[in-house]
């Protein structure tokens, strides 16, 4: 077993620290914040692992095999924090849970980038099987070999992320989605709820089953080329952030922790969603008959 400490007790550090604690492996939590920390150690009592935690980051992580952050996004907080753990753990790998930020920026201040890698993890991070391990622009093959082996043991869907780009693969392309989504409503095309409807009626009961580029290849790669002669061209291809989300941001409606954003959310409708969320992702998993999401093999390029 590997002694794993987890850097930051909220949702994501705490669900990731109760995977490591589920497998058996010791782990020990860390966050400034001695309430959330007493909170999230108590929480996790009734793991298979021990779990300790600390508000002091080096009697936390003293000792650790693996260290995982999961702070806030604010690449000048990660970049302190992985230059003390380097100080403190020559020997350990180093991952961060960033999802959009550059994992060569994290390492920049460490002596040993090499050992630095993203272990990309969603949320909820007990039920969502893939996490993607990033490799930096120092990343060892080891360090990519070794971060895999343990996620697998996890009984994660581990994919390896060759380039460091902004977003990786995943919020690459859910945000390109969301790009579209939120410029139909701008433009007045349609409601934010008929988007919500379209999307979840459609291609969300497929993508479960079949990705996009299986599907492309499903209906025929010549048909997927007419259509995108047809509709690329009209497709929101703004760099910036819509007008209207900074509108609705700068007005205070944040979506579901204030209750107004797109939708309206009323009192415990959050918590609705995430446990409507937590059972659907839940029944899909269960419902699979293999782990594999498709039975064609992808061809060489």
């Amino acid at each position: 077993m590997l002694t794993v400490a987890v850097v930051g007790a909220g949702l994501m550090g705490h669900g990731i620290a109760e995977v490591f604690a589920a497998a058996g492996h010791p782990v020990r939590l860390h966050d400034l914040d001695s309430g959330a920390l007493h909170r999230a150690v108590d929480a996790l009592g009734g793991t298979d692992g021990a779990v300790d935690g600390s508000t002091d980051l080096a009697t936390a992580v003293t000792g650790a095999d693996l260290v995982v952050e999961a702070v806030a996004e604010h690449l000048e907080v990660k970049r302190d924090l992985f230059a003390r753990l380097d100080r403190l753990l020559p020997h350990a790998l180093l991952a961060t849970n960033t999802s959009v930020l550059p994992v060569s920026g994290i390492a920049e201040r460490t002596a040993r980038p090499e050992r630095v890698v993203g272990t990309h993890w969603w949320n909820p991070p007990g039920l969502i099987p893939v996490v993607e391990v990033v490799r930096g622009s120092h990343t060892s093959e080891r360090t990519m070999t070794r971060t895999t082996a343990l996620l697998t043991s996890l009984g994660k869907l581990p994919v390896r992320v060759e380039r460091d780009v902004p977003g990786f693969v995943g919020n690459r392309l859910q945000h390109a989605l969301w790009r579209e989504a939120i410029a139909l409503v701008a433009d007045g095309v349609c409601s934010a709820e008929t988007v919500e409807t379209v999307v979840r009626n459609t291609i969300g009961l497929r993508l479960g089953a079949m990705g996009p580029l299986e599907n492309a290849d499903y209906v025929g790669l010549d048909l997927t080329l007419a259509i995108h002669d047809a509709v690329l061209p009209a497709l929101n291809r703004s760099p910036a952030p819509s007008p209207l989300l900074r509108d609705l941001v700068a007005a205070g409606d944040l979506g579901a922790k204030s209750g107004r954003g797109f939708l309206t959310w009323p009192d415990g409708s959050r918590d609705r969603a995430a446990s409507r969320l937590a059972r659907h992702v839940a029944q899909q998993l269960t419902s699979r008959a293999d782990d594999t999401p498709s039975d064609n093999r992808p061809t060489k390029g």
